[in-house]
């Protein structure tokens, strides 16, 4: 898995794409859909293993970004822990925390009882101590089971799934009517690359990760910082400052 997860790109590209039709119509007379997309993503067109491809390589630009500043790859750390306020079984698929946190569909999180440790994503939210997984939960774990979620840095996987959703965009879509990048695609492709800028300029620190650099002998340092301005960039150009 990448930084961010296929769910990521789906739910930031899917709401874009619409569907459409033929402006004439069949040998049977009937107007077939060119693309049919609605929320999902069409698997006959953009497979999970295409999907993967794009996450890779804009995790492969996230690394090149940030290894200036950071020791990359960067690994899931975990953010948040509690324990399970029921326990699960035929009854109660679902999992219910003892403590109240911000959750959202696509976070990971980890149960264990020191025995048996199984890891989900999470499907649903009901509320904030409550959620359902997207597969089956196999063993049926007791109250005060350890809950813990586990995540890359927060604005890591949020510039990982623009940037993916960005070029599957220009590469599958706007590539079909034209050979330009689409608005769209340059949108969320700005939005990830404001994030990127944030971090290399010290306004975002990824805590807990380390950094690297003379100044940074001591890791838990709180500092802001900046690069050095490079030579004249012309505005048209897209950029990382």
């Amino acid at each position: 898995m990448g930084y961010c997860t296929e769910n990521d790109v789906e739910k930031t590209i899917a709401q874009a794409l619409t569907s459409s039709t033929a402006s004439t119509a069949n040998d049977l007379d009937l107007y077939s859909n060119l693309i049919n997309v609605g929320n999902k993503l069409d698997k006959n067109l953009i497979s999970t293993s295409n999907v993967n491809y794009y996450i890779q390589i804009s995790d492969s630009e996230i690394n090149a970004s940030l290894s200036e500043l950071y020791t990359t790859p960067f690994c899931e750390k975990c953010d948040f822990e509690t324990e399970l306020y029921s326990a699960i079984d035929e009854y109660n698929p679902y999992i219910v925390l003892e403590r109240y946190c911000s959750l959202a569909a696509g976070d990971i999180v980890i149960l264990t009882d020191g025995t048996n440790e199984e890891r989900h994503q999470i499907d649903e939210v009901i509320n904030g101590s409550t959620f359902s997984t997207v597969s089956e939960i196999q063993y049926f774990f007791q109250e005060e089971t350890r809950v813990l979620r586990v995540t890359y840095p927060p604005p890591v996987r949020f510039i990982s799934a623009r940037i993916a959703a960005a070029n599957i965009y220009d590469k599958y879509f706007s590539s079909e009517s034209s050979p330009n990048m689409s608005n769209f695609g340059d949108k969320i492709r700005d939005m990830a690359y404001s994030r990127l800028n944030d971090i290399l300029n010290g306004t975002i620190i990824l805590h807990g990760y380390h950094r690297i650099g003379r100044r940074f002998y001591n890791p838990n340092l709180v500092d802001q910082y900046s690069l050095p301005n490079g030579g004249t960039i012309s505005k048209e150009q897209r950029q990382i400052k």
